[in-house]
């Protein structure tokens, strides 16, 4: 075997986005023990940071050993016991897998069914609400596979509304658009830190209201996975000091996460909202001066992943292998019925800079004339840097 060095690639589809130096630097740092007092020090800023992005004081905030699914599976198999009902509204990929993950807890699913590259509809969640007493209403904050935001507080006040425990799905949305547990009244929140965190895969925060936490100390059973079991997770992530083995924490991942916070407040969190907003618009302004259409309308489009419609007679893929192989540039392919027919460029974190922008239009334009599809970059970046302006 060899040492494995990466490519060095720009990071613009729907994650991973590109991690800062400063972030790489910190993964480097020594390695300590995970009941180090040094470092449990560090989990309870980690705590206390994920506590402040997530406006969620009160709540149990801690990140699981593992990628943003890791969240996903850990509430749904938390909070569903055999029997129970869960409502889901699905309006693409990730909702779907909500669904899946909801049925092997053993629980009743009642599925509300969106058009891809819509919002969901409250009333229609209503609705199914109605139908009969329902343990949990599951729902994606912001999708990645389509780039629409959904109506996370409207969305919580039904559940409320109807004595249902709520899901929400923030793996795309945190560090990009504002996540406030409080405001919501949510019960569960997750996410993953490689897209507006900009860290590396592989850890899921996940934020716990004292509604949850009871409902959890309530089942008749245990849960169905033991990693991810809360009850026993707390015993290690729970309070400073007096923690217990549960499983070996990964210390340099949880480094760059910190490190990843402390950036984030740096710069500010209205501050990192406002530069994806504005790296959204200049995107969406070249891309219209050349006649590319977004998927999603604009007043429900998440400025952190942009769905981008293939011009008819262009063949995504090869569009999408030229800039790969001309700028290093990655962006993201659409996903179910949406494949062939979109591609899904990510300003997260990072790479949610006027240069990305640039570049990302540049490299779109060439790999478009290669096909015989007449655009002018000159026209995108202008537009581009007007918005800026």
């Amino acid at each position: 075997m060899q040492s494995f060095n990466p490519p060095r690639r720009i990071l613009m589809g729907p994650g991973p986005s590109d991690v800062s130096p400063r972030v790489l630097a910190a993964l480097a740092r020594p390695t300590i023990g995970h009941l180090d007092p040094d470092f449990q020090a560090l989990m309870e800023d980690i705590k206390a940071g994920l506590a402040r992005l997530m406006n969620a004081q009160g709540y149990a905030c801690i990140p699981l050993p593992a990628p943003g699914t890791a969240g996903m599976e850990a509430a749904i198999m938390n909070l569903l016991e055999p029997g129970d009902r869960a409502v889901i509204a699905v309006n693409g990929v990730f909702a779907t897998r909500m669904a899946d993950m909801a049925a092997r807890a053993g629980a009743s699913v009642t599925l509300v069914e969106h058009e891809w590259g819509k919002p969901v509809d409250p009333a229609k969640v209503e609705a199914a609400l109605a139908e009969g007493p329902a343990k949990v209403l599951a729902f994606v904050h912001a999708e990645t596979s389509t780039g629409v935001r959904s109506d996370a507080a409207a969305l919580c006040a039904l559940a409320r509304k109807a004595g249902a425990l709520s899901i929400v799905d923030c793996v795309t949305s945190l560090g990009g658009i504002p996540v406030d547990a409080a405001a919501w009244d949510a019960d569960v929140i997750y996410s993953g830190t490689q897209k507006c965190l900009s860290a590396p895969p592989g850890l899921a925060p996940i934020a716990l209201s004292p509604r949850a936490q009871a409902a959890i100390a309530a089942r008749k059973e245990k849960p169905r996975n033991w990693l991810f079991d809360f009850g026993l997770l707390m015993s290690y992530w729970g309070g400073e000091g007096g923690r217990s083995y549960h499983h070996t924490a990964p210390i340099n991942a949880l480094y760059g996460l910190h490190e990843a916070l402390v950036a984030l407040f740096e710069e500010g969190q209205q501050a990192v909202f406002v530069r994806h907003q504005r790296a959204h618009e200049a995107l969406a302004a070249g891309l219209e001066a050349v006649g590319l259409a977004f998927l999603v309308a604009p007043a429900d489009r998440l400025p952190q992943l942009n769905t981008v419609r293939v011009p008819e007679g262009v063949d995504e893929a090869a569009v999408r292998a030229h800039v790969l192989k001309h700028w290093d540039l990655e962006i993201g392919a659409g996903l179910g019925p949406l494949k062939g027919q979109v591609w899904r460029i990510g300003l997260m974190g990072a790479s949610a800079t006027p240069w990305h922008v640039r570049l990302c239009l540049t490299a779109l334009c060439g790999a478009l004339a290669a096909q015989g599809h007449a655009v002018s970059t000159e026209a995108a970046l202008k537009a581009a840097d007007k918005a800026l302006a």
